[in-house]
Protein backbone atom coordinates (compact mmCIF):
# COMPACT_ATOMS: atom_id res chain seq x y z
CA UNK A 1 0.00 0.00 0.00
CA UNK A 2 1.59 3.49 -1.38
CA UNK A 3 -0.48 6.32 -0.96
CA UNK A 4 1.12 9.78 -2.36
CA UNK A 5 -0.47 12.71 -1.31
CA UNK A 6 2.06 15.55 -2.87
CA UNK A 7 5.17 15.23 -3.97
CA UNK A 8 8.70 16.04 -2.19
CA UNK A 9 10.36 17.85 -4.86
CA UNK A 10 9.79 18.48 -8.85
CA UNK A 11 10.62 15.30 -9.87
CA UNK A 12 11.50 14.66 -13.31
CA UNK A 13 9.24 12.91 -15.51
CA UNK A 14 11.03 10.42 -18.21
CA UNK A 15 9.41 9.58 -21.62
CA UNK A 16 9.59 5.85 -22.86
CA UNK A 17 11.97 5.13 -25.75
CA UNK A 18 12.61 2.12 -28.37
CA UNK A 19 16.34 0.96 -29.58
CA UNK A 20 16.54 0.40 -33.38
CA UNK A 21 14.89 -2.85 -33.77
CA UNK A 22 14.51 -5.66 -36.52
CA UNK A 23 11.58 -7.83 -36.62
CA UNK A 24 10.52 -6.76 -32.62
CA UNK A 25 14.18 -7.74 -31.58
CA UNK A 26 16.88 -4.92 -30.75
CA UNK A 27 19.64 -4.97 -33.21
CA UNK A 28 22.50 -4.40 -30.42
CA UNK A 29 23.28 -7.01 -27.87
CA UNK A 30 24.49 -5.56 -24.69
CA UNK A 31 27.16 -6.77 -21.69
CA UNK A 32 25.25 -6.13 -18.51
CA UNK A 33 21.16 -5.37 -18.20
CA UNK A 34 20.16 -4.27 -15.14
CA UNK A 35 16.57 -4.81 -14.09
CA UNK A 36 15.31 -1.99 -11.87
CA UNK A 37 16.17 1.97 -11.83
CA UNK A 38 15.59 2.25 -7.81
CA UNK A 39 18.87 3.20 -5.51
CA UNK A 40 20.69 -0.59 -5.98
CA UNK A 41 20.28 -0.55 -10.31
CA UNK A 42 21.32 3.10 -10.24
CA UNK A 43 24.28 2.81 -8.34
CA UNK A 44 25.56 -0.56 -10.13
CA UNK A 45 24.89 1.35 -12.96
CA UNK A 46 26.90 4.13 -11.64
CA UNK A 47 30.24 1.70 -10.53
CA UNK A 48 30.03 0.11 -13.71
CA UNK A 49 30.36 3.19 -15.56
CA UNK A 50 33.68 4.56 -13.28
CA UNK A 51 35.38 1.39 -14.26
CA UNK A 52 34.30 1.69 -18.11
CA UNK A 53 31.58 -0.80 -18.39
CA UNK A 54 28.38 -0.19 -20.25
CA UNK A 55 24.69 -1.19 -18.86
CA UNK A 56 21.02 -0.96 -19.86
CA UNK A 57 18.92 -0.02 -16.96
CA UNK A 58 15.09 -1.10 -16.87
CA UNK A 59 12.70 0.61 -15.01
CA UNK A 60 8.94 0.25 -14.99
CA UNK A 61 7.91 3.68 -13.97
CA UNK A 62 8.52 7.25 -15.48
CA UNK A 63 10.58 8.61 -12.64
CA UNK A 64 12.33 7.64 -9.37
CA UNK A 65 10.32 6.28 -6.13
CA UNK A 66 7.45 7.49 -4.80
CA UNK A 67 7.80 7.76 -0.65
CA UNK A 68 11.29 8.80 1.32
CA UNK A 69 11.73 4.77 1.99
CA UNK A 70 15.02 4.46 3.16
CA UNK A 71 15.96 7.74 4.88
CA UNK A 72 18.81 7.14 7.17
CA UNK A 73 21.94 6.59 6.16
CA UNK A 74 25.48 5.54 7.17
CA UNK A 75 28.82 6.94 6.68
CA UNK A 76 30.03 3.49 5.08
CA UNK A 77 27.48 4.19 2.69
CA UNK A 78 28.33 7.92 2.35
CA UNK A 79 32.03 6.42 1.46
CA UNK A 80 30.60 4.94 -1.60
CA UNK A 81 28.30 7.64 -2.89
CA UNK A 82 31.25 9.80 -3.10
CA UNK A 83 33.03 7.12 -5.06
CA UNK A 84 30.03 7.27 -7.47
CA UNK A 85 30.45 10.87 -7.57
CA UNK A 86 27.01 12.15 -6.14
CA UNK A 87 27.65 12.43 -2.53
CA UNK A 88 27.87 16.90 -2.41
CA UNK A 89 24.43 16.95 -4.20
CA UNK A 90 23.54 14.25 -1.48
CA UNK A 91 24.46 16.68 1.74
CA UNK A 92 23.88 19.57 0.07
CA UNK A 93 20.24 19.30 1.79
CA UNK A 94 20.55 16.37 3.97
CA UNK A 95 20.57 16.50 7.83
CA UNK A 96 23.21 14.94 9.72
CA UNK A 97 23.03 12.98 13.30
CA UNK A 98 24.95 11.06 15.67
CA UNK A 99 22.65 10.90 18.67
CA UNK A 100 19.09 9.41 19.38
CA UNK A 101 17.09 9.06 21.97
CA UNK A 102 14.58 6.52 23.96
CA UNK A 103 11.88 6.95 25.78
CA UNK A 104 9.74 4.76 27.86
CA UNK A 105 6.33 6.70 28.18
CA UNK A 106 7.44 10.31 28.55
CA UNK A 107 10.95 9.47 30.31
CA UNK A 108 13.98 9.16 28.58
CA UNK A 109 15.50 6.12 29.10
CA UNK A 110 18.61 5.38 27.17
CA UNK A 111 20.65 8.24 24.38
CA UNK A 112 22.67 6.59 21.38
CA UNK A 113 26.02 8.23 20.53
CA UNK A 114 27.09 7.28 17.10
CA UNK A 115 31.16 7.75 17.21
CA UNK A 116 32.64 10.98 15.55
CA UNK A 117 35.78 12.52 16.00
CA UNK A 118 37.88 14.81 13.44
CA UNK A 119 39.30 12.27 11.62
CA UNK A 120 36.20 11.52 9.96
CA UNK A 121 35.40 12.83 6.43
CA UNK A 122 31.77 12.43 6.83
CA UNK A 123 28.85 12.43 9.79
CA UNK A 124 28.24 8.99 11.51
CA UNK A 125 24.92 9.12 9.63
CA UNK A 126 22.54 11.36 7.86
CA UNK A 127 18.91 12.11 7.13
CA UNK A 128 18.26 11.68 3.76
CA UNK A 129 15.21 10.59 1.13
CA UNK A 130 15.74 7.83 -0.94
CA UNK A 131 13.64 9.59 -3.86
CA UNK A 132 16.18 12.26 -3.71
CA UNK A 133 19.12 10.36 -3.58
CA UNK A 134 17.33 8.33 -6.70
CA UNK A 135 17.38 11.29 -8.31
CA UNK A 136 20.99 12.61 -8.02
CA UNK A 137 21.75 9.00 -9.27
CA UNK A 138 19.89 9.40 -12.41
CA UNK A 139 20.70 12.84 -12.71
CA UNK A 140 24.77 11.48 -12.91
CA UNK A 141 24.36 9.03 -15.63
CA UNK A 142 22.32 11.67 -17.96
CA UNK A 143 25.27 14.46 -17.21
CA UNK A 144 28.50 12.36 -16.75
CA UNK A 145 28.04 8.96 -18.36
CA UNK A 146 25.65 9.30 -21.40
CA UNK A 147 27.63 6.99 -23.35
CA UNK A 148 27.91 4.31 -20.73
CA UNK A 149 24.61 4.03 -19.13
CA UNK A 150 21.18 3.63 -20.64
CA UNK A 151 18.05 4.18 -18.90
CA UNK A 152 15.12 2.92 -20.01
CA UNK A 153 12.00 4.29 -18.59
CA UNK A 154 8.61 3.33 -18.73
CA UNK A 155 10.35 -0.18 -19.63
CA UNK A 156 8.68 -3.38 -18.06
CA UNK A 157 10.67 -6.54 -17.96
CA UNK A 158 8.26 -9.20 -19.01
CA UNK A 159 9.84 -12.59 -19.57
CA UNK A 160 12.87 -13.73 -19.69
CA UNK A 161 14.77 -16.52 -20.68
CA UNK A 162 18.54 -18.19 -18.85
CA UNK A 163 20.73 -19.95 -21.04
CA UNK A 164 24.45 -20.90 -21.26
CA UNK A 165 25.93 -17.49 -22.58
CA UNK A 166 23.36 -15.14 -21.63
CA UNK A 167 19.69 -14.29 -21.49
CA UNK A 168 17.14 -13.29 -23.68
CA UNK A 169 14.59 -10.72 -22.35
CA UNK A 170 11.45 -9.31 -23.45
CA UNK A 171 10.44 -5.76 -22.62
CA UNK A 172 6.99 -4.05 -22.74
CA UNK A 173 6.89 -0.20 -23.25
CA UNK A 174 3.88 2.45 -24.04
CA UNK A 175 5.55 2.54 -27.35
CA UNK A 176 5.44 -1.24 -27.95
CA UNK A 177 7.27 -4.72 -26.97
CA UNK A 178 10.57 -5.59 -28.24
CA UNK A 179 13.30 -8.37 -27.25
CA UNK A 180 17.04 -7.77 -26.23
CA UNK A 181 19.70 -9.79 -25.67
CA UNK A 182 22.58 -9.92 -22.48
CA UNK A 183 25.36 -10.99 -21.93
CA UNK A 184 24.35 -10.61 -17.58
CA UNK A 185 21.49 -9.78 -16.06
CA UNK A 186 20.95 -7.80 -12.79
CA UNK A 187 18.29 -7.93 -10.66
CA UNK A 188 17.77 -5.18 -8.61
CA UNK A 189 13.67 -5.15 -9.02
CA UNK A 190 13.46 -4.99 -5.17
CA UNK A 191 11.22 -7.33 -2.69
CA UNK A 192 8.53 -8.22 -5.13
CA UNK A 193 11.30 -9.25 -8.15
CA UNK A 194 10.52 -10.25 -11.07
CA UNK A 195 13.50 -12.14 -12.08
CA UNK A 196 13.05 -14.15 -8.57
CA UNK A 197 9.60 -15.21 -9.65
CA UNK A 198 10.47 -15.60 -13.20
CA UNK A 199 13.42 -17.99 -12.36
CA UNK A 200 11.41 -20.09 -10.00
CA UNK A 201 13.73 -18.84 -6.93
CA UNK A 202 12.50 -18.16 -3.09
CA UNK A 203 14.03 -16.83 -0.09
CA UNK A 204 14.75 -18.20 3.48
CA UNK A 205 13.90 -16.66 6.77
CA UNK A 206 11.51 -15.30 8.60
CA UNK A 207 8.89 -12.75 8.75
CA UNK A 208 8.40 -10.99 11.91
CA UNK A 209 5.20 -9.68 14.18
CA UNK A 210 3.67 -6.97 13.37
CA UNK A 211 2.78 -4.35 10.72
CA UNK A 212 3.93 -0.51 10.32
CA UNK A 213 2.68 2.22 9.16
CA UNK A 214 5.15 4.84 7.49
CA UNK A 215 4.37 8.57 7.20
CA UNK A 216 5.93 11.42 6.34
CA UNK A 217 4.62 15.18 6.72
CA UNK A 218 5.35 18.53 6.35
CA UNK A 219 5.85 20.48 8.55
CA UNK A 220 7.78 23.42 10.81
CA UNK A 221 10.85 22.00 11.92
CA UNK A 222 13.43 24.27 12.45
CA UNK A 223 13.38 24.03 15.88
CA UNK A 224 13.58 20.05 16.16
CA UNK A 225 16.95 18.62 17.02
CA UNK A 226 17.92 15.73 13.69
CA UNK A 227 18.43 11.84 14.98
CA UNK A 228 16.30 8.56 15.95
CA UNK A 229 13.04 9.22 18.27
CA UNK A 230 11.87 6.11 19.56
CA UNK A 231 9.11 6.03 21.89
CA UNK A 232 7.78 2.65 23.57
CA UNK A 233 4.23 3.30 25.00
CA UNK A 234 4.08 6.38 24.77
CA UNK A 235 0.50 8.58 25.40
CA UNK A 236 -0.02 8.91 21.95
CA UNK A 237 0.13 5.41 21.21
CA UNK A 238 -0.42 2.79 24.17
CA UNK A 239 1.04 -0.43 24.21
CA UNK A 240 3.04 0.19 20.94
CA UNK A 241 6.01 1.73 19.38
CA UNK A 242 7.02 4.43 17.15
CA UNK A 243 9.76 5.78 15.45
CA UNK A 244 10.36 9.37 14.41
CA UNK A 245 13.22 11.00 12.22
CA UNK A 246 13.86 14.59 10.93
CA UNK A 247 13.86 14.73 7.32
CA UNK A 248 15.04 17.33 4.92
CA UNK A 249 12.63 19.57 3.39
CA UNK A 250 10.53 20.50 6.45
CA UNK A 251 9.48 17.09 6.81
CA UNK A 252 8.75 14.77 9.68
CA UNK A 253 9.30 10.83 9.11
CA UNK A 254 6.85 8.28 11.27
CA UNK A 255 6.94 4.71 11.59
CA UNK A 256 4.52 3.31 14.07
CA UNK A 257 3.40 -0.60 15.16
CA UNK A 258 0.17 -1.74 14.05
CA UNK A 259 -1.68 -5.28 15.08
CA UNK A 260 -1.89 -7.82 12.50
CA UNK A 261 -5.80 -7.31 13.45
CA UNK A 262 -5.56 -3.81 13.36
CA UNK A 263 -4.26 -3.92 9.38
CA UNK A 264 -7.62 -3.06 7.77
CA UNK A 265 -8.81 0.38 9.36
CA UNK A 266 -5.29 1.66 11.39
CA UNK A 267 -3.91 2.18 8.12
CA UNK A 268 -6.54 4.41 6.79
CA UNK A 269 -5.33 7.39 5.77
CA UNK A 270 -8.16 9.04 8.53
CA UNK A 271 -7.30 6.70 11.07
CA UNK A 272 -3.03 7.45 10.41
CA UNK A 273 -3.85 11.01 10.60
CA UNK A 274 -5.43 11.06 14.01
CA UNK A 275 -2.46 8.78 15.29
CA UNK A 276 0.34 11.68 13.88
CA UNK A 277 -1.68 14.59 15.91
CA UNK A 278 -2.07 12.76 19.04
CA UNK A 279 1.57 12.16 18.83
CA UNK A 280 2.25 16.24 17.99
CA UNK A 281 -0.33 16.74 20.24
CA UNK A 282 2.00 14.88 23.06
CA UNK A 283 5.41 16.83 22.14
CA UNK A 284 3.30 20.16 22.49
CA UNK A 285 3.80 20.57 18.70
CA UNK A 286 0.85 23.25 17.29
CA UNK A 287 1.86 24.08 13.65
CA UNK A 288 -0.27 23.18 10.90
CA UNK A 289 1.06 20.03 9.02
CA UNK A 290 0.28 18.41 5.42
CA UNK A 291 0.41 14.04 4.46
CA UNK A 292 3.67 13.74 1.91
CA UNK A 293 3.02 9.72 1.69
CA UNK A 294 1.50 7.11 3.35
CA UNK A 295 2.72 3.11 3.42
CA UNK A 296 2.70 0.06 5.36
CA UNK A 297 5.59 -2.31 6.03
CA UNK A 298 6.41 -5.63 7.28
CA UNK A 299 9.73 -6.43 8.83
CA UNK A 300 11.12 -9.77 7.32
CA UNK A 301 14.52 -11.20 7.61
CA UNK A 302 14.90 -13.59 4.08
CA UNK A 303 17.76 -14.04 1.81
CA UNK A 304 18.39 -16.50 -1.38
CA UNK A 305 20.57 -19.21 -1.07
CA UNK A 306 22.75 -18.02 -4.04
CA UNK A 307 23.07 -14.72 -5.38
CA UNK A 308 24.52 -16.40 -8.71
CA UNK A 309 22.43 -18.05 -11.09
CA UNK A 310 24.22 -18.82 -14.22
CA UNK A 311 24.14 -15.14 -15.97
CA UNK A 312 21.39 -13.99 -13.93
CA UNK A 313 22.65 -11.92 -10.78
CA UNK A 314 20.79 -10.64 -7.66
CA UNK A 315 21.49 -7.53 -5.49
CA UNK A 316 19.35 -5.50 -2.87
CA UNK A 317 15.86 -6.67 -1.78
CA UNK A 318 15.61 -8.69 -4.55
CA UNK A 319 18.30 -10.93 -3.30
CA UNK A 320 17.92 -10.09 0.95
CA UNK A 321 15.36 -8.59 2.59
CA UNK A 322 16.20 -6.84 5.87
CA UNK A 323 14.70 -5.43 8.71
CA UNK A 324 14.43 -1.47 9.17
CA UNK A 325 16.04 -1.34 11.94
CA UNK A 326 19.25 0.15 12.58
CA UNK A 327 19.20 1.33 9.00
CA UNK A 328 20.22 -1.82 7.41
CA UNK A 329 17.79 -1.87 4.20
CA UNK A 330 19.22 0.44 1.14
CA UNK A 331 22.76 0.86 3.01
CA UNK A 332 23.29 -2.87 2.96
CA UNK A 333 22.02 -2.71 -1.10
CA UNK A 334 24.38 -0.07 -1.89
CA UNK A 335 27.16 -2.25 -0.40
CA UNK A 336 25.89 -5.06 -2.40
CA UNK A 337 26.67 -3.83 -5.72
CA UNK A 338 29.99 -1.92 -4.51
CA UNK A 339 30.85 -4.96 -4.09
CA UNK A 340 29.53 -7.00 -7.27
CA UNK A 341 30.46 -3.89 -10.10
CA UNK A 342 34.58 -4.80 -9.51
CA UNK A 343 34.03 -8.07 -9.61
CA UNK A 344 31.75 -8.37 -12.61
CA UNK A 345 34.10 -5.48 -14.44
CA UNK A 346 37.03 -7.97 -14.18
CA UNK A 347 35.15 -10.73 -15.41
CA UNK A 348 33.84 -8.61 -18.62
CA UNK A 349 37.39 -7.24 -18.86
CA UNK A 350 38.78 -11.17 -19.17
CA UNK A 351 41.07 -10.56 -16.82
CA UNK A 352 39.22 -13.20 -14.24
CA UNK A 353 36.60 -16.44 -14.55
CA UNK A 354 33.15 -15.76 -13.97
CA UNK A 355 33.72 -18.16 -10.94
CA UNK A 356 34.58 -14.96 -8.87
CA UNK A 357 30.69 -13.87 -9.11
CA UNK A 358 30.79 -16.93 -6.44
CA UNK A 359 32.74 -14.63 -3.64
CA UNK A 360 30.05 -11.90 -3.99
CA UNK A 361 27.64 -14.51 -3.57
CA UNK A 362 29.22 -15.80 -0.38
CA UNK A 363 29.98 -12.48 0.83
CA UNK A 364 26.76 -10.98 0.80
CA UNK A 365 24.80 -13.72 1.62
CA UNK A 366 27.71 -13.43 4.96
CA UNK A 367 26.68 -9.60 5.63
CA UNK A 368 23.32 -10.60 4.92
CA UNK A 369 22.69 -12.86 7.53
CA UNK A 370 25.00 -11.09 10.11
CA UNK A 371 22.08 -7.90 9.30
CA UNK A 372 19.50 -10.60 9.92
CA UNK A 373 20.54 -11.16 13.39
CA UNK A 374 20.84 -7.65 14.59
CA UNK A 375 18.06 -6.39 12.93
CA UNK A 376 15.85 -9.36 14.23
CA UNK A 377 16.89 -8.82 17.49
CA UNK A 378 15.87 -4.95 17.33
CA UNK A 379 12.57 -6.12 15.22
CA UNK A 380 11.21 -8.42 18.04
CA UNK A 381 12.33 -5.60 20.90
CA UNK A 382 10.01 -3.69 18.84
CA UNK A 383 7.58 -6.01 18.75
CA UNK A 384 7.38 -8.94 20.96
CA UNK A 385 6.50 -11.79 19.01
CA UNK A 386 4.22 -13.44 22.23
CA UNK A 387 3.75 -12.63 25.78
CA UNK A 388 6.43 -13.67 27.18
CA UNK A 389 8.59 -11.74 24.69
CA UNK A 390 6.64 -8.67 25.76
CA UNK A 391 6.80 -9.49 29.32
CA UNK A 392 10.88 -9.18 29.10
CA UNK A 393 11.07 -6.50 27.02
CA UNK A 394 8.98 -4.64 29.39
CA UNK A 395 10.78 -5.21 31.86
CA UNK A 396 14.21 -4.33 30.59
CA UNK A 397 12.35 -0.84 29.76
CA UNK A 398 11.82 -0.47 33.42
CA UNK A 399 14.97 -1.26 34.50
CA UNK A 400 17.31 0.21 31.54
CA UNK A 401 17.45 4.03 33.54
CA UNK A 402 19.18 2.65 36.07
CA UNK A 403 21.26 -0.37 34.31
CA UNK A 404 23.73 0.37 31.57
CA UNK A 405 24.13 -3.21 30.55
CA UNK A 406 20.65 -2.82 30.00
CA UNK A 407 20.61 0.42 27.94
CA UNK A 408 22.52 -1.34 25.41
CA UNK A 409 19.42 -4.25 24.64
CA UNK A 410 17.47 -0.87 24.53
CA UNK A 411 19.74 0.88 21.99
CA UNK A 412 19.65 -0.85 18.22
CA UNK A 413 23.33 -1.94 16.82
CA UNK A 414 23.27 0.50 13.87
CA UNK A 415 24.75 -0.72 10.27
CA UNK A 416 28.32 -0.45 9.98
CA UNK A 417 30.11 -2.68 7.36
CA UNK A 418 30.53 -6.83 7.28
CA UNK A 419 33.99 -7.61 8.02
CA UNK A 420 34.83 -10.59 5.26
CA UNK A 421 36.65 -12.80 7.79
CA UNK A 422 35.15 -15.75 5.87
CA UNK A 423 36.03 -14.40 2.27
CA UNK A 424 37.82 -16.89 0.04
CA UNK A 425 39.68 -13.71 -1.07
CA UNK A 426 40.62 -12.49 2.36
CA UNK A 427 44.12 -13.71 3.52
CA UNK A 428 44.24 -14.30 6.87
CA UNK A 429 46.41 -13.31 9.43
CA UNK A 430 49.52 -15.37 10.02
CA UNK A 431 50.14 -15.99 13.76
CA UNK A 432 49.15 -12.48 15.99
CA UNK A 433 51.56 -10.10 14.64
CA UNK A 434 49.03 -7.32 14.69
CA UNK A 435 47.27 -6.06 18.07
CA UNK A 436 45.24 -3.66 16.47
CA UNK A 437 44.23 -2.24 13.05
CA UNK A 438 41.59 -3.31 10.44
CA UNK A 439 41.25 -7.01 10.17
CA UNK A 440 41.43 -8.90 6.84
CA UNK A 441 38.21 -8.63 5.18
CA UNK A 442 37.75 -5.08 7.01
CA UNK A 443 36.99 -1.69 5.69
CA UNK A 444 39.58 0.94 6.11
CA UNK A 445 39.80 3.44 9.11
CA UNK A 446 39.50 6.79 8.35
CA UNK A 447 42.06 9.28 8.63
CA UNK A 448 43.37 12.58 7.66
CA UNK A 449 46.39 12.22 5.37
CA UNK A 450 49.03 14.82 3.14
CA UNK A 451 49.38 13.48 0.19
CA UNK A 452 52.33 14.62 -2.17
CA UNK A 453 52.90 14.87 -5.76
CA UNK A 454 54.43 17.23 -8.44
CA UNK A 455 52.15 19.64 -7.74
CA UNK A 456 52.71 19.81 -4.47
CA UNK A 457 51.11 18.68 -1.07
CA UNK A 458 47.44 18.68 -0.63
CA UNK A 459 45.47 17.83 2.92
CA UNK A 460 42.40 15.06 2.20
CA UNK A 461 41.49 12.06 3.93
CA UNK A 462 42.90 8.37 3.21
CA UNK A 463 39.38 6.83 1.61
CA UNK A 464 40.40 9.81 -1.06
CA UNK A 465 42.50 7.24 -2.51
CA UNK A 466 41.10 4.39 -3.31
CA UNK A 467 40.06 3.70 -6.72
CA UNK A 468 38.46 1.19 -8.74
CA UNK A 469 41.85 -1.36 -8.13
CA UNK A 470 43.78 -3.07 -5.99
CA UNK A 471 45.58 -0.24 -3.49
CA UNK A 472 48.47 -1.52 -1.61
CA UNK A 473 49.80 1.11 0.96
CA UNK A 474 53.40 0.52 2.44
CA UNK A 475 54.60 1.38 5.61
CA UNK A 476 58.38 3.36 5.98
CA UNK A 477 60.52 5.52 7.85
CA UNK A 478 61.61 7.04 4.95
CA UNK A 479 59.63 6.38 2.03
CA UNK A 480 61.83 3.58 0.64
CA UNK A 481 60.64 0.67 -0.88
CA UNK A 482 62.51 -2.46 -1.26
CA UNK A 483 63.01 -2.83 -4.87
CA UNK A 484 61.31 -6.81 -4.82
CA UNK A 485 58.31 -5.21 -3.65
CA UNK A 486 58.18 -2.45 -6.45
CA UNK A 487 58.54 -5.35 -8.43
CA UNK A 488 56.03 -7.46 -6.80
CA UNK A 489 53.33 -4.69 -7.31
CA UNK A 490 54.47 -4.30 -11.02
CA UNK A 491 53.67 -7.55 -11.62
CA UNK A 492 50.47 -7.78 -10.06
CA UNK A 493 49.38 -4.96 -12.49
CA UNK A 494 50.19 -6.85 -15.24
CA UNK A 495 46.49 -8.98 -13.90
CA UNK A 496 44.72 -6.79 -12.34
CA UNK A 497 44.26 -2.49 -11.65
CA UNK A 498 46.85 -2.55 -8.96
CA UNK A 499 48.58 0.98 -7.52
CA UNK A 500 51.26 1.03 -4.89
CA UNK A 501 51.11 3.29 -2.08
CA UNK A 502 54.04 4.83 -0.39
CA UNK A 503 53.25 5.88 3.78
CA UNK A 504 55.84 7.67 5.29
CA UNK A 505 56.95 9.65 8.34
CA UNK A 506 60.13 11.82 6.78
CA UNK A 507 60.57 12.85 3.07
CA UNK A 508 61.69 10.52 0.73
CA UNK A 509 64.99 11.25 -1.35
CA UNK A 510 63.56 9.97 -4.37
CA UNK A 511 60.84 12.11 -6.04
CA UNK A 512 57.39 10.40 -6.29
CA UNK A 513 54.25 10.53 -5.02
CA UNK A 514 53.59 9.50 -1.44
CA UNK A 515 51.66 9.85 1.83
CA UNK A 516 52.64 11.79 4.83
CA UNK A 517 51.56 10.53 8.00
CA UNK A 518 51.60 14.28 9.30
CA UNK A 519 48.89 13.65 11.94
CA UNK A 520 51.03 10.48 13.46
CA UNK A 521 47.46 8.75 13.45
CA UNK A 522 47.96 6.79 10.30
CA UNK A 523 51.24 4.32 11.18
CA UNK A 524 48.80 4.19 14.68
CA UNK A 525 45.30 3.19 13.08
CA UNK A 526 47.27 0.66 11.12
CA UNK A 527 49.57 -0.92 14.05
CA UNK A 528 51.97 -0.33 11.59
CA UNK A 529 56.11 -0.41 11.41
CA UNK A 530 58.29 0.00 8.73
CA UNK A 531 57.92 -3.17 6.22
CA UNK A 532 54.07 -3.10 7.12
CA UNK A 533 51.78 -3.83 3.98
CA UNK A 534 48.09 -3.35 3.45
CA UNK A 535 46.37 -4.70 0.08
CA UNK A 536 42.73 -2.78 -0.23
CA UNK A 537 40.49 -4.34 -2.33
CA UNK A 538 38.57 -1.84 -5.10
CA UNK A 539 35.51 -1.99 -3.01
CA UNK A 540 37.94 -1.03 0.27
CA UNK A 541 37.53 -4.15 2.07
CA UNK A 542 41.29 -5.41 2.98
CA UNK A 543 42.76 -7.70 1.02
CA UNK A 544 45.66 -9.19 3.42
CA UNK A 545 48.21 -7.42 5.83
CA UNK A 546 51.59 -8.57 6.86
CA UNK A 547 53.58 -6.67 9.49
CA UNK A 548 57.02 -7.24 7.33
CA UNK A 549 55.91 -7.99 3.84
CA UNK A 550 57.83 -9.89 1.26
CA UNK A 551 57.18 -10.10 -2.48
CA UNK A 552 55.74 -13.49 -2.62
CA UNK A 553 53.01 -12.20 0.18
CA UNK A 554 51.64 -9.72 -2.68
CA UNK A 555 51.69 -12.22 -5.68
CA UNK A 556 49.92 -15.43 -3.44
CA UNK A 557 47.08 -12.33 -2.13
CA UNK A 558 46.55 -11.16 -5.95
CA UNK A 559 46.54 -15.30 -7.02
CA UNK A 560 43.38 -15.86 -4.63
CA UNK A 561 41.44 -14.28 -7.49
CA UNK A 562 40.63 -16.95 -10.39
CA UNK A 563 43.34 -15.15 -13.01
CA UNK A 564 42.79 -16.00 -16.54
CA UNK A 565 45.72 -13.48 -17.66
CA UNK A 566 48.46 -15.23 -18.87
CA UNK A 567 51.18 -13.70 -16.29
CA UNK A 568 54.60 -14.89 -15.45
CA UNK A 569 54.80 -14.74 -12.14
CA UNK A 570 58.36 -14.20 -10.94
CA UNK A 571 59.52 -13.75 -7.41
CA UNK A 572 62.11 -10.89 -7.33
Amino acid sequence: MDIVFSEYFPYDHYEPKLPPLEGGAETARHRVVIAGGGPTGLALALDLALQGIPSVVLEADATVCTGSRASAFTRRTMEILDRLGIIDEVLDTSLSWKEGWTFHGLTEIARMRLPDDDSQKYPPSISQLQNYVEHCMARKAERDYADLIDIRWQSKLQDLQAHDHGVSLEVDTPLGSYRMQADWLVACDGGQSFVRSALGLRMRGKRHAGRYVIIDIRLNTDDMRAGRHCWFSPPSLPSGTLLMYKQPRGMLRFDYQIREDQVEWASKPEEVFKNVQQHLDMQGITEPWEPVWLSLYRASALTLDNYCHGRVLFAGDAAHLVPIFGVRGMNSAVEDVHNLAWKLALVLQGKCDASLLQSYSQERIFAAEANHRYASRGAEFMAPPSAPHKLMRDAVLTLAPTNELLKTLVIPRQHTATVLSESPLTVPDAGDAFRGGPLPGGVLPECRIRMHDRAGATDCFLTDTLGSRFDAFYFTESGEVPAAIKQACEQAGRAVPFALHVVARQRPQAAGAWIEDHTGKLFSNFDAVPGTLYIVRPDGHTLGRWRQARAADILAAVQRLPLTNEVVWELP
